[in-house]
């Protein structure tokens, strides 16, 4: 199965009120390895964030992050979902909605988190790993950053 979001986005009218631009279930739904799906909610392109007119950025291709951007993105995991170490060019702020899950990082270091439990992740290799036997919901806002440097050497992101 996949994910379902339902996304409801505002805006403005040709007034200054408010009203709801989009009501709908997120349909650009992706499956990049067996036992995950995800969707891309809502991104940004550079600081401050415009908030004039609408269109809506769901519409193109994305990578894991924007270059001096957001990504919100929303993500199912199965039980048993395929491994896949990673690390990303941003400051991720993930929240579980449900289920549990494993976060690994490359050093072996494991955090247990469950629903409602918060993550910031700041650069590290790392790999979500589902041992449960329910599905797992985590919510990510990823903020574009700079690599992360170690004694002289540039972390760059890892796919």
């Amino acid at each position: 199965m996949t994910i379902q979001v339902r996304r409801v986005v505002t805006g403005h009218d040709q007034h200054g009120h408010a009203k709801v631009e989009i009501d709908e279930i997120s349909q650009n739904v992706i499956s990049p390895r067996a036992g995950q799906s995800s969707t891309v909610v809502w991104s940004t392109q550079g600081f401050p964030v415009n908030n004039d007119g609408f269109q809506d950025p769901t519409k193109t291709s994305f990578k894991t992050t924007v270059d001096n951007g957001t990504v919100f993105r929303v993500v199912r995991y199965e039980p048993g979902v395929a491994p896949r170490n990673h690390r990303t060019d941003s400051i991720d702020y993930a929240v579980v909605i449900t289920g549990e899950i494993h976060m690994e990082l490359d050093n072996g270091v494991i955090a247990v988190l469950k629903a409602g439990d918060v993550l910031i992740q700041r650069g590290t290799i790392h790999n979500w790993v589902n041992k449960g036997t329910e599905v797992c919901i985590i919510a990510f806002v990823l903020i574009s950053a700079k690599p992360v440097h170690v004694e002289g050497k540039s972390l760059d992101a890892v796919n």
